[in-house]
């Protein structure tokens, strides 16, 4: 085993094990503190990443491990968010009011199971590092214990968590019953032998339909309006744009890594009905939506609908145009959250109404809550607007086929002006309390928000840099 190859991830596991040690002798007043080292020591795990080449793909584990450029890109991501969720946890720890030690090492550990996720070329690790992202998620969400809605949030989320762990398990013991093959490698070369085994098709349905809740993706889409509302705001944004990605990432690899081309293409209906299903679903359920962390979960399953899109496509245009998406997606989701979170704890309600005459009591909580959702929307010159126009284009390429799929997304950001702008509209044009003090964002949190505003206009202005490592990325990838 090459266990240098680990050494991004165990330098997290070992983050996470110091906070715990240091929980136990600092002062109480003081405990909060331990997030800014925890993201300062991410920050030099994310740093010493910057040295490591995976130009050539190294495997550890007898191959079930792969360090390649596509899980050197997704580790990065997830490192960055993970300093972003700590920075964020720091702020909200007056609303914990027990273990906020324990809160940053639970996050250290749902990161390091995102990142053997970056790198799993086999079922069984992909099995593992879902499960140690998911087992960690259930503590996460729930962990408000004296507020009924966390306690709901985490209860939905283990129930429909496990479900999808059932359904994942028993398709990978289908697939491999038929095949015989664990290693995504070895799949790939027997798979073609059995594209008409129903057992093994169904296997794979099953899979993929267990992949379908990390990325709040039709079928297993209606858990995340309700834990998105109830969880703690850092827990919620690392679920959105953590688990996401770790989702996508194990998707990629399974479909343009596990299995040849010719019958990923069988399946390119399926994906895109699985597409639009999710689109028009997230997108007409938020329509109502007055609670900001539930419109953001109608928000995650319609941009899980989008970022389908460039599955469906099968080709490396799509997925450069998924990982792409997914990078704008994580500076606009956390910018969306960090605001959300402030904003909510100063009124202690998260109804539409709380961001009311924000735009005058604080303008830069409302100008990063702004570009938030015009970049979601879609609306250039944002990273949103060039991802979905990397997404569409890329299922345009495909030919007229698939062209209906192209009509429904173009429904999506229809019906998403709507409800985004109707945050905008309530921070700048509706009426609020003047004689009320505005909220007050800390220096780090302030520091972070410039940072993703930043992100959100440099991947929407100047796209080639961001679109080349994203290509780059997805090159390892078979079609």
């Amino acid at each position: 085993m090459n266990a240098s190859l680990l050494s991004l991830e165990f330098a997290v596991i070992v983050t996470g094990l110091v906070l715990l040690l240091l929980d136990l002798w600092t002062d109480p007043e003081k405990k909060r503190q331990l997030g800014y080292i925890g993201a300062a020591a991410l920050g030099g795990v994310l740093l010493w990443s910057l040295r490591i080449d995976a130009s050539t793909p190294q495997e550890a584990f007898l191959g079930a491990y792969v360090m390649d450029p596509l899980a050197l890109y997704f580790k990065r991501f997830f490192l960055v968010a993970g300093i972003a969720v700590l920075i964020m946890a720091v702020d909200f720890a007056d609303g914990i009011a027990a273990g906020i030690g324990e809160f940053y090492s639970l996050c250290l550990l749902a990161l390091a199971g995102m990142m053997f996720a970056a790198s799993a070329n086999n079922f069984i690790m992909l099995f593992v590092s879902i499960e140690l992202i998911t087992v960690v998620f259930y503590i996460l969400t729930s962990f408000l214990r004296s507020k009924t809605t966390s306690l709901e949030a985490g209860i939905k989320y283990l129930i429909l968590g496990a479900l999808s762990s059932a359904l994942m398990v028993y398709g990978i013991a289908l697939v491999f019953g038929v095949t015989g093959a664990m290693q995504f490698g070895d799949l790939a070369a027997k798979a073609s032998a059995h594209a008409n085994s129903k057992l093994f098709l169904v296997g794979l349905m099953l899979v993929i339909s267990g992949l379908a809740f990390k990325i709040a993706a039709f079928p297993l889409h209606v858990w995340a309006p309700d834990v998105y509302q109830g969880s703690p705001a850092p827990a919620t944004a690392f679920l959105a744009v953590g688990s996401k990605a770790a989702g996508f990432a194990l998707l990629l690899r399974l479909l343009f890594g596990g299995l040849p081309a010719g019958l990923v293409g069988q399946w390119s209906g399926a994906l895109a009905g699985m597409a639009a299903i999710t689109i028009l679903y997230g997108s007409l359920c938020a329509i109502p939506q007055r609670s900001l962390k539930r419109l953001m979960g109608y928000s995650s399953i319609a941009n899980g609908g989008f970022m389908l899109l460039g599955i469906a496509a099968i080709s490396q245009a799509g997925s450069a145009a998924v990982i792409y998406y997914l990078t704008g997606y994580l500076f606009t989701v956390l910018a969306a959250f960090m605001t959300i979170s402030i904003v909510t704890r100063h009124l202690e309600s998260d109804d539409i109404s709380a961001v009311a005459g924000l735009g005058r009591k604080s303008p830069f909580l409302a100008a990063a809550l702004a570009l938030s959702m015009v970049s979601l929307a879609g609306v250039p010159p944002l990273a949103g607007f060039f991802g979905k126009f990397l997404l569409i284009k890329s299922v345009l390429e495909n030919g007229a086929a698939h062209y209906w799929l192209v009509a429904v997304a173009a429904i999506g950001v229809v019906i998403s002006l709507y409800y985004y702008f109707g945050v905008v509209r309530a921070i700048y044009w509706s009426d609020a309390d003047e004689s009320s003090p505005g909220p007050v964002c800390p220096t780090p949190m302030r520091i972070a928000l410039a940072a993703c505003m930043v992100g959100m206009l440099y991947f929407g202005l100047f796209p080639s840099a961001g679109l080349a490592l994203a290509t780059e990325a997805s090159g390892i990838l078979k079609f």
